[in-house]
């Protein structure tokens, strides 16, 4: 795919997310992997919602500025899911569900989430924890290398969820999935709701060939 068409994708999905209201004001950043292991990424302080696809920061594959606006500080971030994962995509939001799961006590760092519908187990689960770190803190990247590459999603908390995928759809997808399933916990929380067994989580491993870190579901 052209690296115009990536740029028209990125403003494209971005206004989605915005005019959804699951990433407000100039919250949450965008990034794509070119194939010359560059990068863009959306600049700072800018709204997902009206996003320039002339002004996107375009990185080399050391993370310097080549050219554009100055990126989000959040690109320790994206370097590091980049450097530990095979993705092509990362997207970080402020979604309301998913920060309000992250600051919940008895979530586990290892799967923030139960095995709730399918479609989470099927496009972002399990999810990973990591600890409070103020935005842009380089101490993050560490933290989300600790993490080896196991997780395609996390929840940063207090923060909000960092997603990676093969495409920017596909990390756009799984984002909204995992703000949905978010939603779910926080509705039926303390109501004893029937989640997937583990023989349903095990078919849908078989049927889909998930590849899922060690959790406790």
């Amino acid at each position: 795919m052209s690296e115009t068409k990536l740029r028209e994708d990125i403003c494209r999905f971005g206004r989605s997310l915005f005019e959804r209201g699951l990433t407000p004001g100039s919250s949450g950043n965008i990034s794509v992997r070119l194939d010359d292991g560059g990068w863009l990424v959306t600049p700072t302080n800018a709204s997902l919602g009206f996003l320039d696809p002339g002004k996107m920061s375009r990185l080399d594959a050391n993370g310097k500025l080549v050219s554009g606006d100055a990126p989000t500080k959040e690109v320790p971030l994206h370097t590091a899911l980049y450097q530990t994962r095979a993705a092509r995509a990362v997207v970080h939001l402020h979604s309301t569900h998913s920060v309000a799961l992250s600051m919940l006590p008895e979530i586990d760092p290892r799967a923030v989430l139960p095995p709730m519908t399918a479609y989470y187990m099927m496009k972002c689960a399990p999810t990973a924890l990591v600890p409070y770190y103020r935005p842009g803190d380089p101490a993050v990247a560490d933290a989300i290398k600790g993490l080896a590459g196991r997780y395609s999603s996390v929840l940063l908390a207090n923060h909000g969820p960092v997603v990676s995928g093969d495409t920017l759809e596909a990390a756009v997808f799984a984002t909204e999935e995992l703000e949905e399933t978010a939603k779910l916990y926080l509705l039926l929380r303390g109501l004893n709701p029937r989640y997937l067994s583990p023989e349903q989580v095990t078919d849908l491993i078989k049927t889909f060939g998930l590849v899922l870190p060690d959790h406790p579901h």
